[in-house]
């Protein structure tokens, strides 16, 4: 993917911290932020970054957690 310019990679990184800030834990929000900022940024696999960056700040077993509760809720 290619690289978007200066502007549009502050501007997600600008709305990823706003919505850590208010998006409730578990809802989703917080995970597609830190895609949309990846996706900016240039990653290949933006969703990989986001997952990559979910395990290791809530640990694998609360993180799976997270995401069967936010699929169990739709």
């Amino acid at each position: 993917m290619a690289r978007a310019n200066i502007e549009g990679r502050r501007a997600a990184r600008q709305h990823q911290q706003e919505v850590q800030h208010k998006a409730k834990l578990g809802s989703g929000a917080r995970f597609k932020a830190v895609e949309a900022a990846a996706a900016a940024s240039g990653a290949r696999d933006p969703g990989a970054v986001a997952a990559s960056a979910g395990r290791k700040k809530y640990t694998a077993k609360r993180f799976a957690a997270m995401g069967a509760a936010g699929r169990k809720h739709g």
